[in-house]
């Protein structure tokens, strides 16, 4: 996937995530609806002003912008764990359940 789309992907699933719609991050981040849209769609490629622009508009640093390693869906993930786990022998399943169990209770 491009860096672009990831990108793109990132700002609307922040801004989403932030209860904004695109107009009102674009004006709290001074810039038009019209370019962040553009941005979201993968048209357009921000300068790193915008990049900054745009963060100021989510309320986020301008570095979580740029974290752009692909997002998996969790239901996704929960299928490729279920099918190592069908493979598992009782003592590895034994021991995945340890580690887990240590990873996830406080």
């Amino acid at each position: 996937m491009k860096h672009r789309t990831l990108f793109a992907q990132r700002v609307r699933k922040l801004r989403k995530a932030a209860k904004l719609s695109l107009e009102s991050a674009a004006e709290r981040g001074s810039i038009t609806g019209n370019f962040w849209g553009d941005v979201e769609r993968g048209n357009k490629v921000p300068s790193l002003d915008t990049i900054v622009a745009m963060a100021k508009g989510l309320a986020v640093p301008p570095n979580v912008l740029l974290l752009l390693e692909r997002e998996e869906d969790p239901r996704d993930i929960r299928k490729r764990i279920d099918s190592l786990l069908t493979k598992c022998s009782p003592q590895q399943l034994e021991m995945v359940h340890r580690i887990i169990k240590v990873l996830l209770e406080p």
